[in-house]
C-alpha cells in the first residue's frame, strides 16, 4: 500500500495550527475516492464556545485536476464535505453531523450522517479523518499514473451565529485552515 505523506511547510503550520499529514487516491469499481488526515489542536476559546452548546462547522474540499501541457490544468472533479460539531448538554454527548451540503438556512441539517461521541477528543478524531470522499467515476479520471489533487480543510466561521461572526474577526484562535496540492498515484482497491 502506497500512502503519500506530505508534511506541511513550517510557516503555514505556525500560522494556522493545522496540517495535512496524509492524502490518498483510491480506485474502486464504482468510482475514485479521496482520503486525508488532518492534524490540528482545538484552541481553548473554541472549546469554550462548544461547551456553551454552540455548534462549530468544518469544511473539507478536494479537487482533482487533469494536467495539460498546452493550457492550464482542467478540473475533472470536486467534492465537499461539511461537518457540524455540537455539544448536547442534556445527554452530555458530542454530536457530529456530516453532509455534502452546507447546514444553514432553511435547509437545516437536511440529509446528513449523525454520530454521537462520549468525548470531544473522539469527535475531533472523526473530523480529522476525512475518509472516502467520492470524487468521480473511473471513466472521468483517465489512466494517467499520477493525478494532481488539491485538498482544503477549514473551520467555517461564516456558519456561526452572527454575534460570534463579528467577534471572531482578527482572532487567530478561529483560524484553523490548511491547503495542500500534490500529485498522487491511484491505488487499486483490494
Amino acid at each position: 500500500m502506497c500512502v503519500a505523506w506530505l508534511p506541511a511547510p513550517a510557516a503555514a503550520q505556525a500560522r494556522t495550527g493545522a496540517s495535512i499529514t496524509q492524502m490518498r487516491l483510491e480506485q474502486a469499481d464504482d468510482g475514485v475516492y479521496f482520503s486525508a488526515a488532518v492534524q490540528f489542536e482545538l484552541p481553548s476559546l473554541v472549546e469554550e464556545v462548544l461547551d456553551k452548546g454552540i455548534a462549530i462547522y468544518f469544511v473539507a474540499e478536494a479537487e482533482l485536476y487533469q494536467e495539460r501541457w498546452y493550457w492550464t490544468d482542467r478540473k475533472v472533479a470536486q467534492v465537499t464535505r461539511h461537518m457540524r460539531l455540537a455539544y448536547q448538554p442534556l445527554t452530555r454527548r458530542w454530536r457530529l453531523n456530516v453532509s455534502a451540503a452546507p447546514m444553514t438556512g432553511a435547509a437545516g441539517l437536511g440529509i446528513s450522517l449523525n454520530q454521537n461521541f462520549d468525548t470531544l477528543a473522539d469527535a475531533l478524531d472523526a473530523i480529522k479523518r476525512v475518509g472516502r470522499l467520492r470524487l468521480a467515476d473511473v471513466s472521468e479520471v483517465g489512466d494517467d499514473p499520477l493525478h494532481q489533487v488539491t485538498f482544503r480543510f477549514r473551520l467555517d466561521t461564516s456558519q456561526l451565529p452572527r454575534p460570534f461572526q463579528i467577534g471572531v474577526v482578527g482572532q487567530a484562535d478561529w483560524n484553523i485552515a490548511t491547503e495542500r496540492t500534490a500529485r498522487l498515484a491511484m491505488e487499486k482497491q483490494k
